[in-house]
């Protein structure tokens, strides 16, 4: 189980942030329309990396269940039902989910809903997806969020960290200085070596091991891509 300390406060801070402060502008993210040329760089890397995380899963999706955990304006939820799975698509911010509700094209198979990525309530699934989603927790959070994932899990997980860069550490620690009400939710950069420790030293992810790995970086987008695959 998370850290009820700083998993609890951190997820209250990214609801309040992304559900209110910047629904609109990651609505507008998210979408095709013209953003700057910094934004255009963070949705490039984006787009990357969601291609990355579903070339991961099977080809034909028919028939399996999806976990889309963090699906914000649903883009991947709605690419991997049109490859024919059934995805739960669940994310902390309302306002997101109401955006991906009316994207979505009438006919495919997607559950949304509010609320923790973790409540058993969600049932299980073939593959667990994580994209950007985890990047704000602390690195012991986060594995401790993957553990608890893979217990709805009989198959894949695929999601993604902060890798820890010397551009990274820096924009962390600026980031610092900006007045709290003023700061977006941290991202907390995480060497892979250290993040693999973590989930290789956690009990409950035994039978599981890691998988690909890929990093992807487009400008002012930078995330690294990592998989955990059954033995």
């Amino acid at each position: 189980m998370t850290n009820p300390s700083t998993y609890l406060s951190r997820r209250q801070e990214l609801e309040t942030y992304f559900g209110t402060t910047a629904a609109e502008a990651w609505a507008r993210l998210t979408s095709d329309a013209p953003v700057s040329g910094i934004r255009a760089t963070v949705r490039a890397g984006r787009d990357r990396m969601r291609a990355t995380l579903l070339s991961w899963l099977p080809a034909d999706l028919t028939g399996l269940r999806i976990l889309d955990a963090g699906c914000g304006t649903g883009a991947l939820a709605i690419e991997a039902a049109e490859r024919g799975a059934q995805v739960v698509a669940i994310d902390l911010a309302g306002p997101l989910v109401d955006v991906a509700r009316k994207r979505t094209p009438p006919g495919l198979d997607i559950t949304y809903g509010t609320g923790d990525m973790m409540d058993p309530a969600l049932g299980k699934f073939d593959h667990v997806v994580a994209m950007d989603s985890l990047i704000h927790y602390r690195a012991a959070d986060m594995a401790r969020t993957i553990a608890g994932l893979a217990a709805q899990c009989t198959g894949s997980m695929v999601f993604t960290f902060a890798p820890r860069t010397p551009l990274l550490t820096v924009a962390h620690n600026v980031g610092k200085l900006f007045p709290r009400r003023d700061r977006a939710p941290a991202i907390e950069p995480v060497g892979p070596r250290h993040i693999q420790a973590l989930l290789r030293g956690t009990p409950s992810l035994t039978g599981w091991t890691p998988g690909r790995t890929l990093r992807i970086k487009s400008g002012f987008y930078t995330s690294q891509a990592a998989e955990m695959v059954r033995r």
